[in-house]
């Protein structure tokens, strides 16, 4: 499989976290905040959370099936991705530990993943 073709499954995978996220906040996030989730105020975010991942994914996917312009997409990927790692991590004391783990392995194999994307296309 080509790095294109990676890339776009990348984001189509980012689209399912997204939507997912936006469906079914409390049950995706419980894991990753534990009691938290249950709280109909921490669905709000979750689910902003959720439709930055769509927005995201669709675009990435779009841009690497059309054979250019997914850098930027892949940034706005890593951003968000770093951003998720770095809050986990400075909440750890607050969640459940393998949900820290979790988030961490995922959000940090996920910018390696995407750097490595970016340094390959466009």
């Amino acid at each position: 499989m080509d790095t294109r073709t990676l890339t776009r499954l990348h984001g189509l995978a980012r689209v399912g976290v997204g939507a997912a996220l936006i469906a079914a906040p409390r049950a995706v996030t419980a894991p990753w905040l534990g009691r938290a989730a249950r709280k109909p105020a921490t669905q709000v975010p979750v689910r902003a959370m959720g439709a930055r991942d769509l927005a995201i994914g669709l675009g990435l996917a779009y841009a690497a099936g059309q054979g250019h312009g997914a850098r930027p997409w892949l940034w706005a990927g890593i951003i968000a991705d770093a951003a998720d790692f770095a809050a986990t991590l400075r909440a750890r004391d607050d969640l459940p530990a393998l949900g820290v783990a979790g988030i961490a392995a995922m959000a940090g194999s996920s910018v390696l993943l995407e750097l490595w994307f970016s340094s390959q296309l466009d």
